[in-house]
């Protein structure tokens, strides 16, 4: 339970914007809304879409920020009321919904802040996933940093020792001393390098990047939306509470996700696949079922990136012409602004 986990986090006092109201749209502007976002889909060419908490409230599991948020909540000195287990909870039709679009090539990325393995549970491709905070499903060895699905959640949190040791790859033999970790992050721990590359590429080459049930407010996750705006990408933005970044949005939808991702996937002609246990990794006997990112993977989509980065158009500068951006340089920095998952003071205040 997203409460449990919360608690195995290391004190932080500055946890964000707590427990701002909900709005609605009317009907009118919710049909007009899911149209345009429909329409905006099948025109792009590369659609990332951003995942937070507010994906999984409809399977059981409260958020965190919201008007009954685990720390919306804990401010107050209560618990949400919780009758369901991360090990027992399923993908909702938000999940859903994501995975047919990517196999319908509609999406092509997913950056997920969420720990509740969800987007795994659905049968998502790992190929199509960054997952910047940890899976509760997933150990790792703390040596050759492959991962590894678990039929349970991690019995630790924050990149502790969960008592196995490295199984190897598929032509690979275990790590001599490797050990298995959980690959949940606290407070203070830097984001998986991978898929950080590898958000960070498809957020700023996308043209329409789609943030769901997430207020943007911990950073890094909550700025890469904002990285193509500019190469002239669209930003949409779907969450009941306000976010500090819908004055950007070109799109700002405040309505149910299940209700948003149903009504687009009608109108994409899309059916709404129901959860199959059976494509669900981690209710599978295979014990040694891999969720490792390929680094051909991230190399490949890095040659893309630069090629593109070298495709923009130049500025005038003091001393001639200069290109608008370094790939490298802008990635580089990007980590360096970027290196803690936390909200900070400044970020809160904007």
């Amino acid at each position: 339970m997203s409460c449990n986990y919360a608690d195995g986090l290391s004190p932080y006092e500055h946890k964000g914007v707590l427990g701002l109201p909900e709005k609605l749209d009317d009907e009118e502007t919710i049909e007009r809304n899911c149209e345009l976002l429909a329409k905006w889909i099948q025109e792009s060419k590369h659609v990332v879409v951003h995942t937070g908490a507010g994906i999984s409230t409809c399977a059981g599991i409260p958020d965190f920020r919201g008007p009954n948020g685990v720390w919306t909540l804990e401010e107050k000195g209560e618990k949400p009321n919780i009758n369901i287990s991360f090990n027992d909870a399923v993908p909702t039709k938000t999940h859903m919904a994501l995975k047919a679009l990517v196999e319908k090539g509609y999406v092509h990325h997913i950056i997920s802040q969420n720990i509740d393995g969800l987007h795994l549970k659905s049968g998502l491709s790992r190929k199509y996933i960054s997952e910047l905070h940890g899976n509760m499903f997933i150990e790792q060895c703390n040596k050759c940093r492959r991962q590894y699905v678990c039929n349970k959640p991690a019995p630790t949190v924050g990149q502790k020792l969960t008592g196995g040791a490295c199984r190897g790859g598929k032509n690979a033999r275990p790590c001599r001393g490797g050990m298995l970790i959980d690959n949940i992050l606290d407070w203070e721990h830097d984001l998986p390098d991978r898929d950080l590359d590898l958000a960070f590429i498809h957020s700023t080459l996308a043209d329409l990047n789609i943030t769901l049930g997430t207020t943007l407010q911990i950073v890094p996750s909550g700025n890469l939306p904002l990285k193509n705006k500019k190469l002239g990408g669209k930003l949409v933005i779907c969450n009941l509470q306000p976010t500090k970044h819908d004055k950007k949005a070109d799109l700002k939808i405040s309505m149910y996700v299940d209700d948003l991702m149903t009504k687009v996937l009608k109108r994409l002609g899309i059916e709404l696949p129901e959860y199959n246990v059976e494509v669900d990794p981690t209710k599978q006997e295979q014990t040694n079922f891999e969720w490792t990112i390929p680094p051909e993977d991230v190399k490949e989509m890095d040659k893309i990136y630069s090629a593109r980065m070298k495709e923009r158009p130049k500025k005038r500068g003091k001393n001639g012409y200069y290109p608008i951006c370094n790939s490298k340089l802008m990635k580089k920095d990007f980590k360096a602004k970027s290196e803690k998952n936390e909200c900070t003071k400044e970020e809160e205040s904007k």
